[in-house]
C-alpha cells in the first residue's frame, strides 16, 4: 500500500502534504484490495483536477468519483482537514435568519426584520458585558414563531401589525395548544419591542396567559417494568451487547444519547470499575451488571476488527474513529419498545428526590435549572 500511494506521488507535479497519511489510513482501515483502488482513484482525480485542497477535492469527489466521498471524508475530519473556517456558524445562522424574514409577508416584514436586529443587538451588549447571551437557536425559534404568526394574520387579512387585537392572537395560539407557552414567550418579546418602537399603541399580550404544569410530567417506568428491564439486561447474554449497557447506563445511571455516543477508552478506568461520562467532570463507579455489559461490548469491539476507539462500534463506525449515531442508541432499544430519554428521566426523578441538587449537578453536568426541573413540587389542595 505504501509503495503504491509512493508511486503514485511520483507521478503527481505535488504531492498534497497530507497524502501519506492518507495512505496510512486507509491501510488501517479499508481491506488491502479495496484500498490500493482508493489510492489509485484519488490520485488520478488529484492529477486530473491539478489541486489537493481537501474542500474542493471533496467537491469534485461528489462529481467525478462519489465512490471516494466517504473515505476521503472520513479522513481529513479525522485529521482536522475540514475544521470549519472561524465564523462559520454565525454565516449560517444568519442565512437562516434571512430565510424567515423572507418568509414573512411583505407588508408585516419590516418589523419582523427590526425585531431581528433588536435581539442580535441584545445578544452583542450581553456577551460585551459578560452576561449569559441568548442563544442564536433561541434567536431562530423567536423568529420562526413570528414568521408563522405573521402568515396566519396575512391569511386573515391584516396588513399592519397595529390592527393586531387579543383575539387574533388567542386563534393563533390555539393552533398549538401544546407550544402555547414557548409561543406566547416569543409573541410577547416581540410586541414589547413594538410597543417601544412606536409601531403600536397598546401590547395586545397583555390579557393573555399560558399556565405551565411545574416539575417533570412526562412518561416514566413502573417500578415492576424497571425490575423487568434490569433482570433482562443484567442476566440475558443472548441479547446484544449494545441493548443491555446502553439500556442499564440509562436506567441506573442517567446516561444520556451524547453521552452514550461519545465513550471512548479514555473514559474508561478498567482498576476501578468506573467511567467518566463525556460532559461530566467525575467518575462514576459502575454496578457489576452494568461493567459486564461494558466488557461485552469491548469484546464486541475487538470481534469487528476495528480501531475506533468508542465503545459502542457498529458495522458502519468500524471503518473509521466516529462515533456512532443517535438513531443508533434509540435503535438499540427498539426490542423493549423504548427511548433512552424516558429510561434516564426515570431515573433522575428518583435521583432528585432522594439526593441535593448540588450533588446531582456535579456527579451528572447538569445545570442547576435542569436539575430543578425533575425536583418534586408540593401539591396544593383546595380547602374543603
Amino acid at each position: 500500500m505504501i509503495t503504491r500511494a509512493t508511486g503514485w506521488a511520483e507521478r503527481m507535479p505535488a504531492p498534497p502534504p497530507w497524502w501519506n497519511d492518507f495512505a496510512a489510513h486507509l491501510s488501517a482501515h479499508r481491506h488491502p484490495i479495496y484500498a490500493a483502488d482508493m489510492v489509485a482513484t484519488t490520485a488520478r482525480l488529484i492529477i486530473a483536477t491539478t489541486t489537493g485542497a481537501p474542500r474542493t477535492l471533496l467537491a469534485h469527489a461528489h462529481s467525478n468519483a462519489p465512490e471516494l466521498v466517504g473515505a476521503l471524508t472520513d479522513f481529513f475530519r479525522t485529521h482536522g482537514h475540514l475544521a470549519a473556517p472561524p465564523g462559520l456558524t454565525d454565516l449560517r445562522a444568519a442565512a437562516r435568519r434571512a430565510r424567515h424574514i423572507e418568509a414573512t409577508p411583505s407588508p408585516l416584514r419590516a418589523q419582523a426584520d427590526a425585531f431581528t436586529d433588536f435581539l442580535l443587538l441584545q445578544r452583542e451588549r450581553a456577551q460585551q458585558l459578560g452576561l449569559h447571551p441568548t442563544q442564536l437557536k433561541t434567536i431562530e425559534i423567536r423568529l420562526d414563531t413570528i414568521r408563522d404568526l405573521a402568515l396566519h394574520l396575512h391569511s386573515e387579512g391584516h396588513r399592519s401589525w397595529a390592527s393586531v387585537t387579543t383575539v387574533d392572537l388567542e386563534s393563533f395560539l390555539a393552533l398549538a395548544p401544546a407550544r402555547r407557552a414557548s409561543h406566547l414567550a416569543g409573541i410577547r418579546q416581540f410586541f414589547a419591542h413594538a410597543h417601544r418602537s412606536k409601531i403600536i399603541l397598546h401590547n395586545p399580550t397583555d390579557p393573555i396567559t399560558a399556565v405551565q404544569q411545574r416539575g417533570f410530567n412526562g412518561p416514566t417506568l413502573t417500578t415492576a417494568r424497571q425490575r423487568a428491564l434490569y433482570e433482562r439486561w443484567a442476566t440475558n447474554q443472548s441479547i446484544h451487547p449494545h441493548e443491555a449497557f446502553i439500556g442499564l447506563a440509562a436506567l441506573l445511571h442517567a446516561a444520556t444519547i451524547a453521552e452514550l455516543r461519545q465513550l471512548t477508552d479514555a473514559d474508561i478506568d478498567p482498576h476501578r470499575h468506573s467511567v467518566r461520562f463525556p460532559g461530566r467532570s467525575v467518575h462514576l463507579p459502575l454496578d457489576s451488571a452494568t461493567w459486564t455489559a461494558l466488557e461485552r461490548c469491548q469484546e464486541h469491539r475487538c470481534r469487528l476488527g476495528t480501531n475506533n476507539p468508542h465503545l459502542l462500534v457498529t458495522r458502519l463506525t468500524r471503518t473509521h474513529h466516529g462515533p456512532a449515531g443517535a438513531a443508533h442508541i434509540r435503535d438499540s432499544l427498539a426490542p423493549v419498545s423504548l427511548l433512552p430519554r424516558i429510561l434516564r428521566s426515570t431515573r433522575l426523578l428518583a435521583l432528585a428526590d432522594e439526593l441535593d441538587a448540588k450533588i446531582l449537578t456535579l456527579s451528572l453536568g447538569m445545570s442547576y435549572a435542569g436539575v430543578a426541573h425533575y425536583r418534586p413540587y408540593p401539591q396544593l389542595t383546595r380547602p374543603v
